[in-house]
């Protein structure tokens, strides 16, 4: 019982989220909007994490099952992907790259910043 309790909790973010999606002017994937609504319902402690966790766990244990449809799919277009192989793995690089920068450099303002922000004044070292 608790299991399809928690799929069905699963299913209906989902199914809210492609509700939501169909209706915005941008295109968001309902999946992504469902699983904010999902977050926002748990960590605003309206759902309890207890009814969604036997799904979750289900879920995470067989990932490696989920994901084989995914890559058998992608396989499809392995000639289009060996024509634009250059170009893919040099975004991925880059974008790999962008993003060790931009959070190399944001851990050590906001380090820096806490830092700071302990350190006693100049007035209360004098005394």
């Amino acid at each position: 019982m608790r299991y399809i309790r928690a799929f069905a909790l699963i299913y209906l973010s989902l199914w809210l989220g492609n509700s939501v999606a169909s209706l915005l002017p941008i295109a968001i994937p309902g999946s992504i909007i469902g699983m904010l609504i999902l977050f926002a319902l748990l960590s605003w402690q309206l759902v309890p994490v207890a009814w969604i966790k036997p799904g979750c766990q289900l879920f995470i244990r067989y990932m490696v099952l989920l994901f084989v449809p995914i890559g058998v799919g992608i396989m499809q277009y392995y000639p289009q992907i060996i024509a634009d192989l250059l170009p893919l793995l040099l975004s991925c690089l880059l974008s790999t790259l962008l993003v060790f920068v931009v959070v190399g450099y944001s851990s050590s303002y906001l380090q820096r910043s806490r830092t700071d922000n302990n350190k006693p004044d100049n007035m209360e070292q004098q005394r």
